[in-house]
């Protein structure tokens, strides 16, 4: 019987993570050789950065999906995406990103260099650098391949607010798109279930969305991107105490029948499903026709739906009024429904 052939591919040892030769070779030929910009060309300890004007805004994510690939995306993409996209929903334009990598003893540089690559494509296309990180490398299985934290700075033009404080009874609530395909993709590559599903991920970065509305649309409450527990925690999330609840309609909630189908076998509620590509903004009453149409006319929005309002009764509860007419109350996510998702 032919023996296998030999892997000769090069792969991380913990000599990568010492700090040494081995360290400062896979930071020129795989970090600087992609994410090469000024402030991290200088290899210093720390990024310094240009003096700005306006408020900074500060994130930080860790990203732990399982698998690293996943169709319409993999674990860079994601990591940059989430990052720009918690500034921008806060109203920021992000701005430098960090990148810090633990590593498991036997990955593939070769696989490495293309999570790098997807990193620094998503960067550029959200218009971010990424300008300082750090490599640490553990033992064989205790990393599960690779973990990556991303934190991030934007800034806050003037003028420029968003608050649950502000939410209003009468203001509408808004959706970009189709809710769960980011969990479907994610459980299409793990190939947990016999399952053909068409479906790729809707990870993102939507700042160049976000920004859209900002410039063009007054009455903007708050926004939020609903990532882990779906859109029914982000609506808890936006709750302020007992003063106002939100109802939205199922009929005008965008999902597709593919996600549908998958939920119904598996005993999942797409409500709770994990996005990475959609964002929910509550707006005046009287901007929502013009920031529907204004998600609309974007790529990221075009199926954008004004799905629900804040009311004044029931305080403190979100409202799901079903196809068939009845109402349900859409908690937050308890438990995991879905783990290792982003």
């Amino acid at each position: 019987m032919a023996s296998s052939p030999p892997n000769n591919k090069l792969k991380i040892t913990s000599a990568h993570g010492a700090g040494g030769k081995y360290s400062h070779d896979l930071i020129k030929r795989v970090f600087l050789k992609h994410f090469d910009n000024p402030p991290l060309r200088e290899l210093l300890d720390s990024a310094i950065l240009p003096e700005i004007r306006g408020r900074l805004v500060f994130t930080t994510d860790s990203h732990v999906v399982q698998p690293l690939f996943f169709p319409g995306g993999d674990i860079g993409k994601l990591a940059v995406s989430g990052t720009v996209n918690d500034l921008a929903v806060c109203g920021a334009r992000p701005l430098w990103l960090s990148c810090g990598m633990i590593i498991e003893e036997g990955f593939e540089i070769e696989t490495l260099e293309k999570i790098v690559i997807s990193m620094q494509k998503t960067a550029q296309s959200a218009g971010v650098q990424i300008v300082t990180g750090d490599t640490k490398v553990v033992g064989h299985g205790e990393a599960d391949g690779l973990f990556i934290n991303t934190a991030g700075i934007g800034y806050l033009p003037e003028n420029r607010n968003i608050a649950k404080s502000l939410i209003t009874p009468g203001d509408k609530i808004i959706l970009n798109g189709f809710i769960g395909d980011h969990a479907a993709a994610i459980i299409k590559a793990r190939h947990q279930f016999q399952i053909d599903l068409d479906i790729i991920s809707d990870c993102a970065p939507l700042n160049n969305l976000t920004e859209v509305l900002y410039e063009n649309i007054t009455g903007i409450r708050i926004m939020r991107d609903p990532t882990r527990g779906g859109l029914a925690t982000t609506l808890n999330e936006f709750l302020d105490g007992n003063r106002f609840g939100m109802r939205i309609s199922e009929e005008f909630v965008p999902i597709r029948n593919v996600v549908q189908g998958l939920c119904e076998p598996l005993g999942f509620d797409p409500f709770y499903l994990a996005n990475e590509g959609k964002v929910v903004v509550v707006v005046a009453e009287k901007s929502a026709d013009k920031a529907l149409q204004t998600m609309r006319s974007h790529p990221l929005g075009q199926n954008a739906a004004i799905i629900g309002e804040v009311i004044t009764k029931p305080a403190g509860h979100v409202l799901l009024k079903t196809r068939i007419g009845p109402e349900r109350v859409l908690d937050m996510l308890t438990g995991e429904m879905l783990p290792r998702i982003c």
